[in-house]
């Protein structure tokens, strides 16, 4: 039987157009959060499976590539249940890698600690655009900093790098999870459904106010209180400023310092941006991540319709591996929804040095060789990028080729002549 020669379903191969803008991106991206004091770092792609499935990741940790144990400690034949099996398993975000870092090297990090990572996940996931079982995240965190001033350096951060690639009249769309919270008590939805209730409002763009409705009542919420929540949303649509309309309605059961630091965080940014997006509020934005505790914000692109990243405020984390609770926040660019829109778009990387490929007939050899790879140095140290191939027997297709992977210029050498 043929070996198969396509990746494993939700995988791709990286053609080299693409891989060219993948690096291009990578470079600014780095580049860009460098100038805010981002600092790289790495975590391997493997986690303890406890620290997977800590009831943290939401859905995500119903998608996990599990890791069987090694060696002596399967056994398959007598274990009676996973966790006797399993004992480790790949990363679905960076989250979850990250948190554990800083909790086993906190002494050794700066505080607030600026972290930037960028690295492949994997998730069990139905392969659609934009969407795949591996990919590669690019996350952005600050920990040890409990102000307003975390959000705003990630957003403008994120911004200006999606700035600089070539993204223009995109939204940020911006919520808190306290007030969601304080919607739902508002509304009389008991405390222990309020995930329940917010899994039915994340629907709100695909569904609309009547779906809500109908699937919350379907779910054997009372009535009363479905009215009254959706109305909340209904008053929202209408008013001219929806935080401070809400600040006003929700005054008995929301902390009005959490809709005024909001509105700080949407003022400052619009008032020290660089690049071409609007700040937007969105009472119905929700995020899947049971971590969230605080702020959560997501990028909304035109072109591709859904969300290209997000992210938000997790101060309760560390605490589950520390005991002790650090104020964290980030945010996470969909690096391969970005990819794609630019590959779509039929994006050219600036500033990149000219091509030039050179040709050499088959038979040149000895000095004339050795001249050729000379010129080709001399070309190098001037900043051309230059190719040295052997001239296919199908010339044409073989220029053809080269041309579409962005070279400019041929020269070919024969053994007597030199042709341009």
């Amino acid at each position: 039987m043929a070996l198969s020669k396509k990746p494993v379903t939700g995988m791709k191969d990286i053609l080299p157009q693409e891989m060219q803008i993948r690096d291009y991106c990578i470079r600014v991206i780095k580049e860009t959060y460098g100038k805010f004091g981002f600092t790289s770092i790495e975590t391997p792609c493997v986690e303890n499976i406890a620290n997977l499935t800590n009831k943290q990741g939401g859905d995500n940790e119903k998608l996990i590539f599990k890791i069987l144990k090694r060696g002596e400690k399967l056994n398959v034949a007598e274990a009676s249940s996973e966790e006797e099996i399993v004992d480790g398993g790949l990363r679905y975000d960076l989250t979850v890698p990250l948190v554990r870092y800083y909790s086993n090297n906190a002494a050794n990090l700066p505080s607030p600690f600026k972290a930037l990572q960028m690295g492949n996940v994997w998730r069990a996931d139905r392969p659609q655009r934009g969407r795949y079982r591996q990919f590669m995240q690019c996350d952005i965190d600050i920990l040890g900093e409990p102000s307003n001033l975390a959000e705003i350096e990630l957003i403008l951060a994120t911004t200006t790098t999606l700035g600089r690639l070539g993204f223009q009249g995109f939204e940020i769309r911006i919520n808190d999870r306290q007030i969601l919270k304080a919607m739902a008590a508002y509304s009389g939805f008991p405390e222990e459904a309020y995930d329940s209730v917010f899994i039915t409002l994340d629907k709100m763009d695909k569904i609309g106010l009547e779906g809500v409705e109908a699937e919350l009542l379907n779910g054997g919420f009372e009535k009363a209180s479905v009215d009254r929540y959706l109305e909340l949303y209904r008053g929202l649509a209408q008013a001219d400023n929806a935080i401070a309309w809400l600040a006003e309605k929700l005054s008995g059961v929301l902390d009005a310092a959490v809709t005024e630091g909001l509105q700080e965080i949407i003022d400052s940014v619009q008032a020290t941006k660089n690049a071409d997006f609007k700040m937007v509020f969105d009472a119905t934005l929700v995020r899947g991540m049971s971590y969230y505790t605080g702020t959560i914000f997501e990028i909304a692109i035109p072109e591709f319709g859904g969300s290209c990243g997000g992210g938000g405020r997790y101060d309760k984390m560390v605490g589950k591996f520390t005991g002790t609770d650090v104020p964290a926040c980030g945010f996470s660019i969909g690096f391969e929804r970005i990819v794609l829109l630019l590959l779509e778009n039929g994006f050219q990387i600036p500033d990149s040095p000219k091509k030039v490929a050179y040709l050499i007939e088959k038979g040149v050899g000895g000095e004339k060789l050795c001249e050729v790879i000379a010129k080709a140095q001399e070309a190098r140290e001037q900043g051309t990028q230059v190719l040295v191939a052997r001239m296919n027997k199908n010339k044409k297709f073989q220029k053809e080729q080269l041309t579409a992977e962005g070279y400019e210029e041929f020269v070919e050498f024969y053994r007597e002549t030199l042709k341009n």
